[in-house]
């Protein structure tokens, strides 16, 4: 790690953290008539992550708030080595910030044993007091970007400019392919590493929380 510079870890939820992309097994498992064609236009880009996953939320009557979190709670999963991961920073003073297009009403339950600050956790949040559940937008794009992401993951990182900061990106998807750019060092798997090696960005492969902590050490070692 660079020691000139505060080093600051950026990580993502769905597909990181859990083993699985929540949003997409919410819609697989529930099924609301009319997701499809909304999913597949998000991924063909024809609708912004906000737009889409607004759209697809909505399809879920807001009764179903405790039936959509108890599946998300009982499936989701949580990447080997990601408490001892986080023990690790802590120990060196390193900052930590989960990064996510997911929704607060699963997020934070699923985060909630490994005392990560409220603070230090970015992600959508929805309203239940409607028809249909209605997802929130707290952190928009800024001037910065224009690909209206609902959480803007490179609006955080922007927070904390590249003169004092390590910025540490941590994800497996397209949606953090951007922070990827930004970042100095880039812990990356599954789409992303793919998006990497296209583009030429480098970045270094992990499966688990315990192949970053253990990439970390060796830095710390090297210095």
């Amino acid at each position: 790690m660079n020691s000139r510079k505060q080093p600051v870890i950026f990580c993502d939820f769905d597909g990181t953290i859990t083993l699985s992309d929540n949003i997409v097994a919410i819609m697989k498992h529930f099924k609301p008539e009319g997701y499809e064609p909304i999913m597949e236009r998000i991924l063909s880009h024809d609708l912004s992550i906000r737009e889409g996953v607004g759209q697809m939320f909505s399809l879920l009557p807001s009764s179903m708030k405790q039936e959509v979190t108890e599946f998300v709670l009982g499936q989701a999963g949580i990447r080997e080595g990601f408490a001892d991961f986080l023990s690790y920073l802590r120990d060196r003073d390193i900052p930590f910030y989960v990064t996510s297009g997911g929704i607060d009403f699963f997020v934070l339950p699923l985060l909630a044993p490994f005392d990560i600050p409220r603070e230090h956790i970015y992600c959508n949040s929805a309203d239940f007091s409607t028809g249909g559940i209605t997802i929130t937008w707290p952190t928009p794009c800024d001037e910065h970007c224009s690909n209206d992401c609902g959480m803007c993951k490179t609006t955080v990182m922007r927070q904390f400019p590249a003169s004092r900061f390590e910025r540490i990106l941590i994800g497996d998807s397209l949606t953090d392919f951007e922070g990827a750019k930004l970042a100095d060092r880039v812990y990356s798997r599954a789409r992303l590493t793919e998006k990497c090696q296209e583009l030429g960005v480098n970045h270094t492969t992990f499966e688990t929380f315990y192949d970053i902590r253990g990439d970390l050490i060796q830095r710390e070692g090297d210095m």
